[in-house]
């Protein structure tokens, strides 16, 4: 059974769905993972974690989560997603840099696909990649919002 629950932010609701292993989406309307599924609108720990930081974040009270995962995904894409975390907040990366971290500088349009397809936005700072030229691209919650993350994080050069 999926778990899911939206909370208020200033970038419009958020959705956050869970597992009973951990978080394994967190997005905007409509949501895009587990589209058809049946959800139950409860709570379970993870969401009420995610919940919790991703309003602390919003008020700057958090740089960092510390939420339980459950993301689906191939090996590359999770192999993404982890490099993602390690870009801190108030930092912006490449794709190319992605790839260079994944041993695979010639990986980078696969980084931005996979980049893409990250489930849990905000909390795995998707966000924080962005052209090699410095331009902002895609953003699967919209580059109004990226700009907005990246703002809020300190960086205004976009």
């Amino acid at each position: 059974m999926i778990i899911q629950t939206s909370i208020s932010s200033p970038i419009d609701d958020i959705i956050i769905q869970a597992t009973d292993k951990g978080v394994s989406y967190v997005g905007f309307y409509p949501p895009v993972e587990h589209p058809h599924t049946p959800f139950e609108r409860v709570t379970n720990k993870a969401v009420l974690i995610c919940a919790a930081q991703l309003n602390e974040y919003f008020v700057k009270k958090r740089t960092t989560f510390d939420v339980p995962l459950d993301t689906k995904g191939t090996v590359f894409q999770q192999s993404v997603w982890q490099a993602l975390l390690t870009v801190p907040f108030g930092q912006s990366q490449t794709y190319g840099y992605i790839a260079n971290q994944l041993n695979n500088p010639k990986a980078v349009r696969a980084v931005g696909a996979a980049n893409g397809k990250n489930p849990i936005s905000i909390i795995v700072p998707c966000h924080r990649i962005i052209g090699a030229n410095a331009k902002l691209t895609g953003y699967a919650g919209g580059l109004d919002r990226k700009r907005w993350l990246l703002k809020h994080e300190g960086l205004n050069l976009y």
